[in-house]
């Protein structure tokens, strides 16, 4: 079992320099939690899938099983992940902790040192290579990519990430010893210690001079590099960069390269006295992010995630000599997400590891663009190397090759999180974000694998992401629709809404919403189909409109979401606004957002009519006390095609509300005789707001969303428009509950005269309902998720049922009230809940899970007092 060592969560010398003898008392408590922490925690990672054909689109999955109680068993993923791609790593992995987004090699070969920024837990982990294993765990109360070792190989540097502290360790004897932080803010006067989140600095990239006496920080969140002087352990100096500074380079002249993620710059900056001189900025291409200098210091890589790319920049000039691209096959360059680096040693061979390629690119250089005189490459790309899931870094030792995934080999059922009868839960493992566990594929002979090894490897890569499969995009197969309407709704699992229908793939005891509150999505899904194979491809909200809207989640997004919903200080720079503020009214490049845009992007590209109800939106009030605010889209031509009047996320606001409003303009559309090609509606009170005191019960909310759900599809079926129109109705993501299948089954609609009842056992996830839409409506794709996709097309018969629905009232009043007094009350309190998912959602979950099923047993409650482990004190 693996050795831990906790990190002191918060230091409480006044001086900058914090020693591990002045740690908080609690130290002591929290040495023996994160011990039972990691001891009954210890990462599974499952045995690399076996290769198979992917499905074509439209392949049935294989019927469920009825079982003895009526229930159904169901059928195993066959490899496949959510996103719908399937993993066929070229070797087995070695099980990390949650999220590893860094590593460093030791000098003399024997230990990999990794990074974890996950939700389950940040800090510090050392592998043996020689076995495989974990040899230390060192828990930090936060950490973020950054990682660097002193030149001679006796010190460690990991990012505090939230806690705006750079973490210290001696290195003797293939053991890492915490010895103080580095504050990066002075520390809070009235305790002497890091100031609270949220963080103003975020440490990312690290990097160190030449003679390992200074350090150089990137801070994410205040678009900043830090120079610190390590023997003082004070920040001397701080110069400005572009939007979220993410990773730092050292060439050996002391010349500093640091990326801005927000932006499209690489800042240089050289020795000046004791600090570094302003900077002088070189253009490399959208969004740059991980850096990689050859070891003479005259190239520099940089990955560009959201535009699949890499750019090489001769150093010596200040010029791009090359862009090396390596976008899937066909379809949008968008999708590989080139994210981490690494050379060979004789620098003629660059290795990409490319995240949502599940891959690690290879390219052979030239002479004139590696700077290497027998690099005999042509700069292309000669092969990929299929590895696990989510590939976040890289490093070379000899011919050997090491990759770190951050995500490891895909996701679970997750039936204990908040169900009885299951056992109690004895790991965060059962929520999405937690079930993200790293591994680390070692592959000797890799970094010098030959051409028709690596032509081998990426016939395997293109297979298991269904780059070889034939694509027909087109209207082709599809009933005559002219308008499409899609409805986006938070958080709910398969099981908790509709695992009480009998007919299908359900588990009965995970249902928080049966059919007396949710009448409308139960005859709905009788009427109109019920797909129990549908997943999310997102793990929680902060992805999951990137994917419900983009069909792509960026590198951005994917890697500090985890850190922002376990609380680690980063502001929710998601849907279209970042650090509170929105891009159609600032300007800036959204650091979130895809190259290829949203599919309000693609409407606007292919000319047809738009109209927004919701997504993507803020509030704006011409007067502080005037009521109600105008909710502006914020996104440029979401602006001019927002209805003002339908609220965003909001709690205090019903779904009746915005039911209302969108039937009155369909009354217009009725009056005008035409209606939007794509209406893009958010219903999001399916979210609740737990048992807070004077807030409407968790049934309560879930009645309101259904009824209004009902009255839109009423109102549509019995318009004009109901003849020529799709409804597709699906939730952002599937965090807030258990399903017995997989974390990310959840409930999809497909609803139009042309869908009739049954059950589809049919794998289908967000980006396939995408590539439906855009399809019937002539769009194009957005990503290679989409391109690639499943498209709904067999799931319409020939001719249409034009019945008109009508809408059933719950068994649930939608005003009732939880009580203002009690545990529910008191503990609903904490919750955050002015914007979707600012709340611990294990928590969340528990008091909603008390709300429902009351006494039954909790099995997630076991998880509160880790999270609060690593939260610190």
């Amino acid at each position: 079992m693996p050795h831990t060592t906790p990190v002191p969560p918060a230091p409480r010398a006044a001086a900058p320099l914090v020693p591990l003898s002045a740690a908080s008392p609690r130290r002591g408590a929290n040495a023996v939690l994160a011990a039972l922490l990691l001891t009954a925690c210890a990462p599974r990672v499952p045995a690399p899938a076996t290769p198979g054909a992917p499905p074509a689109g439209g392949e049935r999955e294989r019927p469920a099983t009825p079982t003895a109680t009526g229930a159904t068993t169901a059928p195993a993923m066959e490899g496949r992940l959510a996103t719908g791609v399937r993993l066929d790593p070229v070797a087995a992995a070695s099980p990390l902790g949650n999220f590893p987004l860094a590593i460093l090699l030791t000098p003399d070969g024997r230990h990999a040192l990794t990074l974890l920024s996950g939700w389950r837990e940040q800090g510090l982990q050392v592998v043996d290579r020689a076995t495989g294993r974990v040899t230390q765990t060192l828990l930090q109360p936060s950490a973020f990519l950054g990682l660097a070792l002193s030149p001679d190989g006796r010190t460690i540097y990991a990012s505090g990430g939230g806690r705006d502290v750079v973490y210290r360790y001696d290195w003797s004897a293939g053991t890492a010893q915490l010895r103080d932080s580095i504050l990066l803010d002075p520390p809070a006067p009235e305790t002497g210690r890091p100031r609270p989140f949220p963080a103003r600095r975020y440490p990312a990239g690290l990097a160190l001079s030449p003679d390992g006496a200074t350090l150089y920080v990137a801070e994410n969140l205040s678009d900043s590099l830090a120079v610190v002087d390590v023997a003082a352990g004070r920040v001397r100096q701080r110069l400005a960069m572009e939007r979220y500074p993410y990773g730092v380079a050292v060439a050996p002249d002391g010349t500093v390269y640091a990326s801005a993620w927000g932006g499209r710059t690489v800042s240089v900056f050289t020795p000046a006295g004791d600090g570094l001189s302003q900077p002088r900025r070189l253009t490399v291409g959208r969004h740059p992010s991980a850096l990689l200098l050859s070891p003479d210091g005259s190239r520099l890589f940089v990955a560009s995630g959201s535009t699949d790319r890499v750019a090489v920049v001769d150093t010596r000039s200040g010029t791009v000599l090359k862009e090396l691209l390596e976008p899937p096959p066909a379809g949008p360059g968008e999708g590989t997400t080139p994210n981490a680096l690494a050379l060979s040693e004789d620098g003629a061979r660059l290795f990409v590891a490319e995240a949502d390629a599940n891959a690690v690119a290879v390219f052979d250089l030239s002479a004139t663009t590696a700077g290497v005189p027998g690099a005999t490459g042509a700069d292309t790309l000669v092969g990929r190397i299929p590895v696990g899931w989510y590939p976040t870094a890289l490093a070379v030792r000899g011919d050997t090759l090491l990759v770190v995934n951050g995500k490891g080999s895909g996701s679970a059922p997750n039936p204990g999180l908040y169900g009885p009868p299951r056992p109690p839960m004895t790991t965060p493992s059962q929520y999405s974000l937690g079930q993200l566990h790293g591994s680390l594929i070692t592959l000797p002979g890799g970094a010098a694998a030959d051409r028709s090894t690596l032509a081998a490897w990426s016939a395997r890569v293109a297979h298991a992401n269904g780059w070889d499969r034939p694509v027909a995009h087109g209207r082709a197969g599809y009933p005559p629709f002219e308008h499409v309407i899609y409805i986006i709704k938070e958080n709910r699992t398969y099981d908790q809404v509709l695992g009480d229908l009998a007919q299908a793939d359900g588990d009965t005891s995970l249902v928080f919403f049966p059919r007396p509150v949710s009448p409308n999505h139960h005859a709905l899904a009788e009427r109109f189909g019920i797909f129990d194979r549908f997943f999310v491809n997102a793990e929680v909200s902060a992805d999951g409109h990137n994917w419900s809207t983009a069909a792509y989640a960026t590198d951005y997004v994917s890697k500090t979401v985890p850190s922002q919903y376990s609380g680690k200080g980063r502001p929710y720079d998601y849907e279209g606004t970042n650090r509170g503020y929105s891009h159609a009214v600032s300007g800036d490049d959204d650091v979130a957002e895809p190259a290829n845009g949203y599919l309000w992007d693609l409407a606007q590209r292919a000319g047809i009519t738009l109209r927004n109800y919701g997504e993507f939106v803020h509030p704006e009030r011409a007067d502080p006390d005037d009521a109600p605010p105008a909710y502006r889209g914020n996104k440029p031509f979401l602006m001019a095609n927002t209805n003002p009047r339908f609220p965003g996320f909001d709690l205090t606001i019903t779904d009746q509300h915005r039911a209302d409003i969108w039937l009155e303009d369909l009354a217009g559309f009725v009056r005008a005789g035409q209606m939007p090609a794509l209406q893009v509606i958010r219903l999001p009170n399916d979210h609740t707001a737990g048992v807070r005191a004077g807030m409407r019960t968790p049934r309560a909310f879930m009645a309101d969303n259904d009824l209004a759900l009902g009255r839109i599809i009423e109102g549509l079926s019995h318009s004009p428009f109901w003849k020529n129109t799709v409804v597709f109705v699906l939730e952002d993501d599937a965090q807030n509950g258990p399903d017995h299948v997989d974390a990310h089954r959840s409930v999809l609609l497909v609803i139009s005269p042309y869908n009739r009842p049954g059950v589809l056992h049919r794998f289908t996830n967000t980006t396939d309902v995408i590539a439906t839409i855009a399809e019937i409506l002539g769009l194009g794709s957005l990503s290679q998720f989409d391109y690639y996709g499943r498209p709904l097309r067999d799931v319409f018969a020939a001719t249409p049922d034009t019945t008109p629905f009508t809408a059933l009232t719950p068994d649930v009043p939608l005003d009732e009230k939880n009580p203002s007094t009690g545990q529910g009350a008191r503990d609903s309190e904490r919750l955050e809940l002015d914007y979707e998912d600012e709340s611990d959602d294990d928590f969340f979950n528990l008091i909603l899970w008390r709300a429902i099923k009351g006494d039954a047993p909790y099995p997630g409650a076991r998880r509160a007092p880790a999270l609060e482990l690593r939260r610190g004190s």
